[in-house]
């Protein structure tokens, strides 16, 4: 596709931590029987040579960001967690704007842990992504887990103009090793020129109806999606194909595909969703 639609590491190189913008602003004294409530925010903008700056580059609480090495005009940035987050009660946000022209790629270093935690109430993860005309975004996290006893709310917002290109990975693991999930509710809603493109909610874990049947789940403990939005499918539409034995490739209506898969661990999800890069070329 047009923009590349690579998903491996090695598109950004780990070695340099230097970070652009203003530091994130600490996080309010949190009250007892209350959890973190924090916001990082990136911004990303074409530097006039062939690059992309990152003017705005604040972490704050749990979310530390690092730029990485990136190539090819990319700026590249890796998610950190720098304590046990998102738990019970906790208000966690992560805002991404990519202006007309940038390129950017955001990853993280480790998996995202969704715990219990002492405050009541479940924990809020809210992603905002925005990408202007001509920019282009990879958004590529490692998978989040749903910790026995957990419960997490999620959110995804994309808020795409007419020519930007979209690259977004989701993966969700159901409980650790030998344990039980918590309650995990996912949405994702996704906004191209003003309109909708995709939105859908998925629940799993206690208290979720049906989540584990054979029409949802079928006792897999992986779930995931891969979403690519290019203007180039105007005119060469993908059609719908099975990647695997529980992974399928549909177009959506406007110049996307989604890819979903379910899967026995992570391992095997991320084959899945590797295979879908590989159809969308």
């Amino acid at each position: 596709m047009s923009g590349g639609a690579d998903t491996s590491a090695a598109a950004c190189a780990s070695g340099t931590t230097s970070a652009s913008g203003a530091a994130g602003t600490p996080p309010a004294p949190n009250t007892p029987g209350t959890g973190v409530r924090a916001t990082a925010r990136l911004v990303a903008e074409a530097d006039g040579r062939g690059g992309t700056a990152l003017p705005v580059l604040a972490g704050d609480g749990p979310l530390a960001l690092r730029r990485t090495r990136g190539g090819g005009g990319e700026a590249c940035v890796t998610v950190v967690g720098a304590m046990s987050a998102p738990l019970g009660g906790d208000r966690i946000t992560l805002e991404a704007t990519v202006g007309p022209g940038a390129r950017l790629r955001i990853g993280s270093a480790a998996a995202t842990i969704a715990l219990p935690g002492r405050a009541a109430g479940p924990a809020h993860y809210e992603i905002r992504l925005t990408v202007a005309d001509g920019g282009s975004l990879h958004w590529l996290p490692e998978p989040l887990i749903s910790a026995r006893g957990s419960q997490l709310l999620m959110t995804t917002r994309v808020e795409l103009a007419p020519t930007a290109r979209l690259v977004l990975r989701e993966e969700q693991i159901l409980g650790r090793t030998g344990e039980p999930p918590g309650h995990l509710t996912s949405r994702l809603t996704v906004h191209r020129a003003g309109r909708p493109l995709l939105d859908q909610e998925l629940a799993h874990g206690p208290g979720a109806p049906g989540w584990d049947g054979g029409a949802v789940l079928g006792g897999h403990r992986a779930v995931g999606q891969l979403l690519v939005v290019d203007p180039s499918y105007d005119a060469r539409p993908l059609a719908p194909r099975r990647l695997a034995e529980t992974a399928v490739l549909t177009p959506l209506t406007g110049p996307a595909a989604l890819a979903t898969a379910v899967a026995p661990d992570a391992l095997h999800l991320r084959r899945a969703l590797d295979a879908a890069i590989a159809a969308v070329g």
